[in-house]
């Protein structure tokens, strides 16, 4: 007799938790999914409070639930509380969108086991421990889900004065990869999303000091460099971004899982 088929999730999903969504990307995707028709949890730093709370009056006003959570994701009991909070008061948990990280632009060379760490410990540290509660959850309930991760173009290669980052990067790759593999028979998909370069804060300080290690004069120099490189000659939104998850998160993804997609507007093409 042949293995009976795993569930699948059928219907669209009802309930979604995004991580380091008080701003930019993270604050795209919650409002991206409220429009899609899912109630939202976001959760972000205790010093992130205001903007947390100013995305989820967005929320509600587009008529979904939204609940404000306060969450260092490098830390393995706020995690766990994120995840059951987000069961309990909102009923379940069906797609997770770990897109909370960090980034530090320094040669390697000079870099220090405090940055790595820093940048290990949320980015990698973290999204595992968002995957492994997101996936736990999950299970439990048995009707399927999203988890979904936020990668980069840095993970799939390499760029200068960006080593640990990088490195976290393609950690995050390898974590949808193999854990694809283990949820496919729950009927829950695994996949990340790998922007470049995307009009945010974090973009902004980055350049500046990408800028300051190779002697341009701004960040705005090397925004214009990937303007003008990329296939398509701007540089992405956040709402670009958010498109990307929307599809990742919906019904119509079904039969996609373990893939890390490019969103960069044809900088890089792999």
């Amino acid at each position: 007799m042949p293995n009976s088929a795993p569930p699948v999730q059928k219907n669209q999903p009802h309930v979604a938790l995004i991580t380091g969504a008080a701003q930019g990307i993270g604050r795209a995707i919650a409002l991206r999914l409220a429009e899609d028709g899912l109630d939202i949890a976001i959760a972000d730093l205790k010093l992130q409070r205001t903007n947390l709370d100013d995305v989820a009056g967005e929320v509600r006003a587009k008529g979904r639930r939204c609940l404000v959570l306060e969450c260092d994701i490098s830390q393995e009991e706020e995690v766990q509380h994120m995840v059951e909070a987000t069961e309990q008061e909102l009923n379940g948990l069906d797609v997770m969108v770990a897109n909370a990280g960090r980034i530090v632009v320094k040669p390697m060379v000079d870099s220090t086991l405090a940055d790595f760490d820093r940048i290990f410990n949320t980015n990698v540290r973290g999204t595992f421990l968002c995957l492994r509660a997101a996936a736990q959850i999950m299970i439990k309930q048995g009707r399927g889900g999203r988890i979904i991760s936020a990668s980069s173009v840095a993970g799939k290669k390499g760029i200068p004065f960006n080593s640990i980052y990088c490195a976290s990067k393609s950690a995050i790759r390898s974590f949808t990869q193999a854990l694809a593999s283990e949820l496919g028979s729950h009927g829950i998909t695994v996949n990340a999303y790998a922007p470049g370069p995307v009009d945010t804060l974090l973009l902004q300080s980055s350049a500046d000091d990408f800028a300051k290690q190779v002697g341009f004069p701004d960040g705005k120099t090397v925004i214009q460099g990937y303007q003008t490189n990329a296939a398509l000659p701007r540089i992405g939104t956040p709402e670009d971004i958010a498109n990307v998850v929307s599809f990742l998160a919906g019904k119509d993804s079904a039969y996609i899982t373990g893939q890390t997609i490019t969103v960069d507007g044809g900088l890089w093409m792999d």
